[in-house]
């Protein structure tokens, strides 16, 4: 994790920076994306998407969710509710604390 110095200066990571090719000097975006903020190294500088462009992006995205959503759900086995030995019973929490 970095910190923003009292110069409002932030260190990228040796690794990221590697990965995307960001060397000293050079110039990096910020551009502000809903709660986020986006950051574009150097050489990938992009005209705004327009809106179609953005509902393709928007829905490959959904679809990636949903299969990860659907690999996380195969690998939990689903439980059977009578094989579930919980310690306790339904009707011990109405009849808990009442004199019998």
């Amino acid at each position: 994790m970095s910190k923003v110095t009292s110069k409002r200066q932030v260190t990228v990571p040796k690794e990221i920076a590697d990965r995307y090719g960001i060397s000293p000097g050079d110039d990096i975006q910020w551009q502000p994306a809903g709660e986020t903020i986006r950051v574009i190294p150097p050489g990938e500088i992009r005209k705004p998407l327009d809106r179609e462009a953005r509902l393709r992006l928007f829905d490959q995205a959904t679809q990636r969710q949903k299969e990860r959503d659907a690999q996380r759900r195969a690998a939990v086995p689903p439980q059977d509710p009578a094989s579930k030995d919980r310690g306790w019973r339904r009707e011990d929490l109405y009849d808990r604390g009442r004199p019998r």
